[in-house]
């Protein structure tokens, strides 16, 4: 085989999961994952993507927003208004086959994951090879960001730099993404370029930021939902996919900056990578190059799937990825214009303009809780039920229900922690005592369930616009979050609340619940 006959339009690399009436209306193969040609012809009989890293999943998603974008020709604001024509599209019920073959015939030639004939592999780098140490390459294991490698401990594998189980292509070009998103800054592999070493890279675009992407009932719909309307000034011969350059950028020169929402959304990585198939099988990679694309500059970094937030310095910054805490106390971040706070939360663009095109949209958060440097923490994942109809465009009047029950529920949680700490300290009468442990639980108890309260009542908000107030109840809110936190607050301390200190630090500690002592004025 030809090493340059791994084409991704082609070879079935991307795990999907088909619709429900797909798996009942066709009779046709159903394969547990497709190239990027079937993907876009079938994608209105595909549910979902089916990426077990929520990083690949987020990355992959970019990459594929781009290719709908050209598919459609929604990657210019004309002719006409670009949010009809998305609609045109979106009651068609599938992306236009013309347009998927033109695009192919045209760019084929680039998705070879592999390419030592035109030396232009997707996403990456053929150059390495020459300015890379040959001998002190990355190698697979780093690679691929669930293996261990180099000193890093093994929690979930065994593995060994010297002799690696070889990734396929597939779990490869899945992590080369990874790579291009999520990369982390500071050391890596030495690049000589123009008689000058530098072994130094800066974080890719989307590190340590959490995502969210609108999710309807098939991949056509989440494809359509997540594009974002270019400016009138946006050209597509100038707006360009790192896969459609003529030529590669020069790695000594300040980056390109993007301009447009198809290279915001693939082009801005900081990092430079080649694959290198393995000689007796190249449905294997053997081996990888991982160093920095560029030696000045960072491209700027903006996004329109991160809710960007302000510093106390002043700074713009997406809010991070945190594993603890669960997607509904984002919610008035993602649905109201000015969600209020001290740091001044912006939503995120794309769903300005999802709510467009249907109400019964998802929303699937997606990141990587990890450091700027090298430490990973947690892959994060999860999905609201159906709430686009409740941004604020379309249901003015739930703006303010929807911020003051994220807030109660937010209050219950703080106070909460703040008793089982003052109960803790009074108990042990130490107040530099530790009170982690009994936090972690209280945490653990009081969250998933103030989750399932939060969503019984957002749904018995009205959209009508009939009530004033959406018919929120908020005392009835307050009781209930009030409820779980004493609840949680009992099970934590009840180890100690027989004994009499016990009992009177738990005591003492209850008002805490309840907004603390108020001071005199």
């Amino acid at each position: 085989m030809m090493a340059n006959a791994y084409n991704l339009f082609d070879e079935r690399w991307i795990p999907v999961r088909w619709a429900t009436d797909a798996t009942l209306r066709v009779s046709a193969d159903l394969p547990d994952r497709v190239g990027l040609r079937e993907l876009l012809l079938r994608s209105s009989d595909i549910a979902a993507l089916a990426i077990a890293e929520p990083p690949a999943h987020a990355a992959l998603l970019r990459i594929l927003y781009a290719l709908t974008a050209r598919v459609t020709d929604l990657d210019e604001a004309g002719p006409g208004d670009w949010g009809d024509r998305r609609l045109v599209i979106w009651e068609a019920g599938e992306l236009p086959e013309e347009g998927i073959q033109s695009y192919i015939d045209k760019h084929h030639g680039r998705f070879h994951l592999f390419d030592p004939v035109g030396g232009r592999p997707w996403m990456q780098d053929a150059r390495l090879a020459e300015q890379c140490d040959a001998g002190n390459t990355a190698g697979v294991n780093k690679l691929i960001v669930t293996r261990p490698s180099g000193n890093n401990h093994s929690w979930f594998r065994h593995g060994s730099d010297a002799s690696p189980d070889l990734p396929s292509a597939a779990e490869a070009v899945l992590n080369l993404l990874v790579w291009h998103y999520y990369g982390p800054s500071g050391r890596c592999s030495a690049r000589e370029v123009n008689g000058v070493k530098n072994a130094s890279t800066t974080a890719g675009p989307l590190r340590t930021a959490l995502s969210y992407h609108p999710e309807g009932e098939t991949l056509f719909e989440t494809l359509l939902a997540g594009l974002v309307p270019p400016a009138s000034t946006v050209r597509r011969s100038h707006d360009l996919c790192p896969w459609e350059w003529e030529d590669l950028p020069d790695p000594d020169a300040a980056p390109p900056v993007p301009t447009g929402p198809l290279s915001r959304l693939t082009a801005c990585s900081q990092h430079a990578l080649l694959l290198v198939p393995d000689d007796g099988n190249e449905r294997l990679v053997r081996d990888a190059y991982i160093t920095w694309a560029y030696r000045k500059g960072r491209i700027p970094r903006d996004d329109d799937f991160l809710i960007w937030q302000i510093s106390q310095q002043g700074n713009r910054y997406p809010r991070p990825a945190d594993s603890r805490r669960a997607l509904w106390r984002d919610l008035d971040a993602l649905l109201l214009k000015e969600p209020g706070g001290t740091s001044r939360p912006e939503p995120p663009k794309v769903f300005q303009y999802a709510a467009e095109v249907s109400e019964d949209l998802r929303v699937r958060a997606l990141g990587f809780e990890q450091e700027g440097q090298a430490k990973d923490t947690q892959f994060v994942d999860a999905q609201t039920p159906p709430i686009l109809g409740f941004v604020e465009d379309k249901a003015p009047r739930t703006a303010e229900p929807v911020a003051r029950l994220r807030q109660l529920g937010e209050m219950y949680g703080r106070r909460l922690d703040r008793a089982v700490k003052r109960a803790w300290a009074g108990y042990v009468r130490d107040a530099k005592a530790d009170p982690g442990t009994w936090a972690a639980e209280a945490a653990a108890r009081y969250w998933p369930r103030a989750e399932t309260a939060f969503w019984e009542h957002f749904h018995r908000l009205d959209r009508t616009g009939a009530s004033r107030d959406a018919g929120f109840d908020r005392a009835a809110a307050r009781t209930a979050f009030l409820r779980l936190a004493t609840e949680a607050y009992e099970d934590v301390t009840a180890s100690i609340a027989h004994t009499q200190r016990g009992a009177k630090a738990v005591s003492d500690a209850r008002i805490e619940l309840y907004g603390g002592v108020r001071k005199k004025k």
